[in-house]
């Protein structure tokens, strides 16, 4: 999913916690990361929060972030 140009979504939660995480672990990996609340949305799809990276950093921060999944 593509939230902008070279945007990528890597991390979805229903939990605000569990994104602030991955996003404080992906930037003491000194990778950039943006936290979207998609709660206001009209849609109330699962996965309230998204964590996006840029493309470059999406494999490393996926990878990074595998064990926050569990």
């Amino acid at each position: 999913t593509t939230m902008e140009e070279g945007r990528k979504e890597v991390f979805m939660t229903a939990h605000e916690y569990k994104a602030v995480m991955a996003v404080n672990i992906l930037e003491n990996a000194g990778i950039k990361s943006v936290m979207m609340n998609q709660q206001d949305s009209a849609y109330k799809v699962f996965g309230n929060f998204v964590v996006y990276t840029s493309e470059e950093d999406y494999e490393m921060a996926v990878e990074i972030l595998k064990n926050l999944k569990n």
